[in-house]
């Protein structure tokens, strides 16, 4: 047996055919909204389980460190090409050689020991106060005798470091200046003025 229309409490009658059709519409509206509502909750949980997958399961590597620099080799091209012999720090082998090049005349090696860098410049021909304007224009504050070697101490006060320079030596290596420099301090840029202490003798030799 059909049922009749369906009684409205609020009012007390039936519904009216119209009342029905709204009452459904809204009913498939609000099933709908809520269908929806629980897919995008889906949507976003499974989205997130790949990401954690992703991340957790892709191997993950490290960037390979680039090749240390053949000093000897690019100290013998410049001196090839230049006519004059330029130095070879013998550093220890935990020193890392970042570059070396010739810099207009100046051969420059910049190492990285454990910590801080170190410089060990060249310049050909060097003028007079070639190594304190290389410096920032500080003047030496002392002397040091390094393996035979005699040099010019520079201690650079925070307050007027440039690119991180604490420490430097200088000394003349014919007519050229040798300059050992850094983010260093007294006792690193020692071995590597002990390193070139023969080649500098040597050059100083070599001039007339």
């Amino acid at each position: 047996m059909a049922s009749g229309p369906r009684i409205v409490a609020e009012l007390g009658r039936p519904e009216t055919p119209q009342e029905t059709a709204d009452r459904k519409a809204a009913s498939s509206a609000a099933y709908r909204s809520s269908k929806t509502f629980r897919n995008l909750i889906a949507a976003l949980l499974i989205t997130v389980a790949v990401v954690a997958i992703i991340a957790i399961g892709v191997p993950r590597g490290t960037l390979a460190e680039p090749e240390p620099v053949d000093v000897a080799a690019a100290a013998a091209t410049v001196s090839s090409s230049v006519g004059h012999t330029v130095i070879v720090p013998v550093v220890p082998a935990d020193w890392r050689a970042n570059s070396a090049r010739l810099e207009g005349d100046m051969w420059r090696v910049v190492y990285a020991p454990p910590s801080g860098f170190v410089r060990v410049a060249q310049a050909i021909d060097a003028p007079d106060g070639w190594a304190a304007r290389e410096l920032g224009g500080y003047a030496p504050t002392g002397s040091v005798t390094i393996a035979g070697i005699t040099w010019d101490e520079y201690r650079i006060p925070s307050a007027g470091r440039t690119d991180s320079v604490s420490y430097g030596l200088s000394t003349d290596a014919g007519t050229d200046t040798v300059l050992v420099y850094g983010a260093t301090d007294a006792a690193t840029a020692a071995i590597a003025a002990e390193g070139i202490a023969d080649q500098i003798r040597a050059l100083r030799e070599e001039t007339p």
